[in-house]
Parts: structure tokens; C-alpha cells; sequence
């Protein structure tokens, strides 16, 4: 009698153990088919840009939601350290500090086009510098209180990805100046008319 007692402990332990692996499985798949179909993401109205640079009229979009795990791995360390983590690359060290090819500098994340090589300058602080986005619907701004300073975070519309800061002391025609990260972005050079 005992050794059966002990027997179906045993068998019940296992099949409590094997549930519980189903249910994990079964969470996880879920989690990933969610963020994959964006299941629970909202549209959002943003501007893409054609081949030439020519900014398209707004359109809605799905807002692009990944779980933490598919961030880090996309993304190279400090890639993810900005983008994700809110963090800032030291100054004149990015690549796109002091770059002046045309074209557009589009989220490190998600593609979305974000600022133009047009509205470049060199604020002279080491990070590339912009007096407007591409389109006022691609970036979104937060107050930003931490390291006890008041300032304004930039984000992607589209993926939340942080950018940088943006500041009221910038050229003409805005008076801004978004001071961005080169490791939130990629840069799409202008292709040449066809003739």
C-alpha cells in the first residue's frame, strides 16, 4: 500500500510539473504572437518619406511594440542602452555628430523617417543637432525631470524609441534645437533624380 501511495504521488507531482510547463509555454507563445501582431499596440499617424526625400502626407500605422528580449537582440549594446535604456552617448563621439551627406536619419528601432539632413546644424555640442523633425507627427515630446535638470525628452511616434532632448535655444525658422543621439539612428542618403 505504501509503495503505490508513493507511485501516485510521484505520477501526480509530474503531471502538476508538466502543466505548469504547458501554461509557461503557453504564456510565452502568446506574449510573442501579441507583440508580433501588435494585438495590443494603437495606430498612430506618422509621415514616410518616397525615394527621393519627398515627404508623403500622414497616414495611421500600427505603433511597433517588440517584447524587451527582441530589442536587445536587434540592437547592438549601446544601440539598446539609448534607444531603450534612455541613456545619452557621449559628446562628439557619435557618428552622425559632425555628418553632412543629404538624406534623412530615419529610428534606429523601427525605420520611421525623423529628421532631414536639410535641417542640420552644428549647435557645437558635440551631437547632431536639428531645428525640426521631418514631420511634426514622428517625434513626440515628454517633460523629462531627471538628473535634476527641466528639460524635454524626444521619442519616436512610432516605436517609442528615445532620441534625445529638445531645447528653445536653437536657429531660425523654429528657435529649437533637438539634440539627438547618433545611436538612435540610421541614415538613408538622398538617391539622385533620374533624368
Amino acid at each position: 500500500m505504501f509503495i503505490g501511495s508513493s507511485a501516485m504521488t510521484h505520477r501526480s507531482s509530474r503531471n502538476t510539473v508538466n502543466l505548469i510547463v504547458f501554461l509557461a509555454s503557453l504564456i510565452w507563445g502568446f506574449e510573442t504572437f501579441a507583440a508580433a501582431t501588435n494585438m495590443n499596440s494603437k495606430t498612430v499617424s506618422v509621415c514616410f518619406v518616397n525615394d527621393h526625400g519627398d515627404v508623403l502626407p500622414a497616414a495611421q500605422t500600427n505603433k511597433v511594440v517588440k517584447p524587451d528580449a527582441e530589442w536587445r537582440k536587434m540592437l547592438t549594446a549601446e544601440q539598446y542602452q539609448i534607444a531603450r535604456g534612455k541613456g545619452t552617448e557621449r559628446a562628439f563621439c557619435g557618428i552622425f555628430h559632425d555628418h553632412k551627406k543629404p538624406g534623412h536619419y530615419t529610428c534606429i528601432c523601427c525605420d520611421l523617417p525623423l529628421f532631414s539632413a536639410s535641417a542640420k546644424f552644428d549647435s557645437g555640442t558635440g551631437w547632431p543637432s536639428f531645428f525640426a523633425p521631418i514631420a511634426k507627427e514622428n517625434v513626440v515630446t515628454h517633460a523629462d525631470n531627471s538628473h535634476g535638470m527641466r528639460r524635454f525628452e524626444i521619442l519616436c511616434a512610432r516605436c517609442d524609441a528615445h532620441l534625445g532632448h529638445v531645447f528653445n535655444d536653437g536657429p531660425k525658422p523654429t528657435g529649437l534645437r533637438y539634440c539627438l543621439n547618433s545611436a538612435s539612428m540610421v541614415f538613408k542618403e538622398k538617391k539622385a533624380a533620374q533624368k
